[in-house]
């Protein structure tokens, strides 16, 4: 197996474990929801306020930890190229 293609399956392993993340938190957030706790207030970013519903409360989690996550794997893929073409120069 080529170096490249060893590099694209990788990305893609990290991108679908991302993805199923992403999906389990909203589905926490759903079951959440769903047993409405009293003091549940969900707001993205502490602006936008969300209702305290199964829905308001799944789109909390694939909102937050998407955006949590998607910047640090950004992160990770920026400083990973530059290391790499760092190291071949």
């Amino acid at each position: 197996m080529s170096e490249s293609a060893e590099a694209r399956s990788g990305q893609q392993i990290v991108l679908r474990l991302y993805v199923a993340i992403v999906v389990l938190a909203g589905v926490m957030g759903f079951v959440l929801g769903s047993i409405r706790p009293e003091d549940l207030e969900p707001e993205l970013f502490g602006v936008i306020a969300l209702p305290p519903t199964p829905f308001g409360v799944a789109i909390y989690g694939f909102v937050t930890i998407g955006i949590v996550l998607g910047v640090l794997l950004g992160l990770v893929i920026y400083v990973s190229e530059r290391i790499d073409d760092a190291a071949s120069s």
